[in-house]
């Protein structure tokens, strides 16, 4: 009988587990977030970015610097990206195209998976811009002079809470060297920070990189705004010209948004500068510092993929964070 008790009961105890196990079956949201679950990390992690950066922005630019000055500025921008890879955890928190170009190109990230981050990075940022505005549409009615109104580059204009504008007195190629040399600071440090081989590389990667922002915008963003990423400056440049701002948001400085001139042709700076100046940041660590899987510690420095390709076998950058979350 004691015996028959038991079985009993552990039949019992089974049982809800296994109707758990049905109802999660039948749960299609389940199925939909496991498959999307890198997209929603990423989207989810930049529209949290958006949110910190653009929101300290906009308090200060709207309070006329009484609410805060240009190191809140940089204090809430680090604030976003160490909030942003928190929540971004499953995959990294690469939460900027450039920086998962880069972990394609020198850490064996999934090509494939390379328009996917993006997408999700672009749509997450315009989602934070769209919400900043949200909270803080009146107070910008009221620092424009009036309900509607929207400009860009005068003393009450309200564009630079949502995408970044160059210095008047920045030409196109020192526009590019500013951004370039950020990017590749960032990319860089970055590596140095995953590097497992490192003494200095820990389970504070989110912390650090809170310190790595706020550093290059106290130091190096003065000039062009240190967009440093395609999809925080372009999703929000999108949504303020989506919400009125006029097409002055891709003329401004000269262009900015998509200058460096060579007669009909031109680079895009916002968008294009990150990507080179990260590729490069990430090259140079690999070449003088770095002992791990990397193309650039293979024969030829790695330019034998393009002649042989085969399947990667580099583990994902932030491996070494992923597992701590």
């Amino acid at each position: 009988m004691g015996a028959d008790a038991h079985t009993e009961h552990a039949g019992a105890s089974s049982e809800p587990s296994v109707t758990h196990e049905e109802h999660r079956n039948e749960l299609w949201w389940s199925k939909v977030r496991e498959y999307g679950q890198e997209f929603f990390s990423e989207f989810f992690g930049t529209m949290v970015l958006i949110l910190f950066g653009d929101g300290v922005v906009a308090q200060v630019v709207l309070s006329n610097g009484t609410k805060g000055d240009y190191q809140s500025i940089s204090w809430g921008w680090g604030l976003g990206v160490m909030l942003g890879i928190y929540v971004a955890g499953k995959t990294g928190g690469h939460l900027n195209p450039a920086v998962t170009l880069s972990n394609c190109i020198y850490r064996g990230h999934p090509w494939r998976k390379f328009p996917v981050y993006a997408l999700a990075q672009i749509l997450g940022a315009m989602a934070g811009a769209f919400i900043v505005y949200g909270n803080y549409r009146f107070a910008i009615d009221q620092f424009e002079g009036g309900s509607g109104i929207r400009t860009v580059g005068l003393e009450t204009s309200t564009a630079g809470i949502f995408c970044t504008y160059p210095a008047d007195f920045m030409d196109t190629t020192a526009q590019w060297w500013s951004e370039f040399l950020s990017s590749a600071i960032l990319q860089f440090i970055v590596y140095a920070l995953i590097d497992k081989n490192s003494m200095a590389a820990g389970p504070l990667f989110p912390l650090a990189m809170f310190f790595v922002i706020f550093g290059i915008g106290a130091c190096f963003g003065w000039q062009t705004g240190y967009a440093i990423n395609l999809a925080r400056d372009f999703g929000p440049r999108l949504v303020s010209y989506i919400l009125g701002y006029g097409h002055e948001v891709w003329s401004a400085g000269n262009y900015y948004f998509w200058v460096l001139e060579f007669e009909a042709d031109c680079l895009y700076i916002p968008m294009v500068a990150p990507f080179f100046g990260c590729a490069f940041g990430g090259f140079l660590y690999d070449v003088f510092i770095y002992t791990g899987e990397s193309p650039i510690n293979t024969p030829y420095m790695g330019l034998q993929r393009f002649f042989k390709p085969k399947r990667s076998v580099w583990s994902n950058t932030y491996k070494s964070f992923e597992s701590q979350v």
